[in-house]
């Protein structure tokens, strides 16, 4: 059986291979310029079984565009998850959206809140780890001539039907490496392609609230929601909410 390692080295060589046009202008794949980070990211928390994975839909622009870690918002990846590691640079980069890596002084609200929600319950990466991982569908960036997020659903059907097979295939693969009981889908999107791509397959998929600020519900109290979705699914998240800035 093939490594998360050998499996995300095979979908960063496969999906380099393919192009994009508008509204796609620019892509960002952090498996290539940010590879380190992300290569420690799997090495030390990518091990053993799980109770569930998260996946998520694809890099946000100051999250995992920048660090190389699903969600990864820069000061939890540094100082919670202790990951760090040189960041290069895209091939092209728009200018409102440089990648400056673990120097990068933004700070994405969905990284925030959902490795905030998880340090909190857990207080270790190793506890929550020891159950879960979390990972993205989609590893790309997609940003328009404007430097505005371009989510896959919006891109060209020929190039979404492209993209989706390729990271179909590596959901499947990880899947089949990680064994996990459910998957978690953070919003809709990542939710319906684990539906789409593990047809068949003796895995329940489930979904919370995405986190994104630009999600009118999740400005709304997203953490108690989100508790309240996974007792709901089953999945226990020990411990006690502590009040924090959403």
């Amino acid at each position: 059986m093939s490594s998360l390692l050998e499996i995300t080295d095979r979908l960063r060589q496969e999906l380099d291979a393919l192009s994009f046009s508008s509204p796609a202008a620019y892509v960002y794949n952090p498996l290539d310029y940010a590879r380190e980070p992300h290569e420690q990211y799997l090495r030390r928390y990518g091990q053993g079984g799980r109770e569930a994975v998260f996946l998520g839909m694809n890099p946000g622009p100051w999250g995992m565009a920048q660090t190389g870690v699903p969600f990864g918002e820069v000061a939890a990846v540094r100082d919670w998850l202790k990951i760090e590691a040189p960041v290069q640079k895209p091939p092209r980069e728009h200018p409102r959206k440089m990648v400056t890596g673990f120097s990068c002084h933004r700070s994405e609200v969905s990284g925030r809140r959902l490795w905030g929600l998880i340090r909190d319950r857990f207080g270790s990466p190793e506890l929550f780890f020891g159950r879960f991982f979390v990972v993205n569908y989609c590893p790309l960036l997609f940003l328009d001539g404007e430097g505005r997020n371009v989510t896959p659903e919006r891109l060209r059907p020929v190039e979404r039907r492209e993209l989706g097979e390729v990271c179909d295939t590596a959901l499947r693969r990880m899947m089949e490496c990680i064994r996990p009981a459910c998957i978690v889908g953070i919003g809709n999107f990542a939710a319906e392609q684990a539906r789409t791509a593990l047809e068949g397959e003796p895995i329940r998929i489930v979904k919370i609230l995405h986190p994104s600020p630009s999600n009118p519900e999740a400005n709304r109290c997203w953490s108690e929601r989100v508790l309240m979705q996974l007792g709901e699914a089953g999945i226990d998240f020990p411990g006690r909410l502590e009040t924090h800035a959403q």
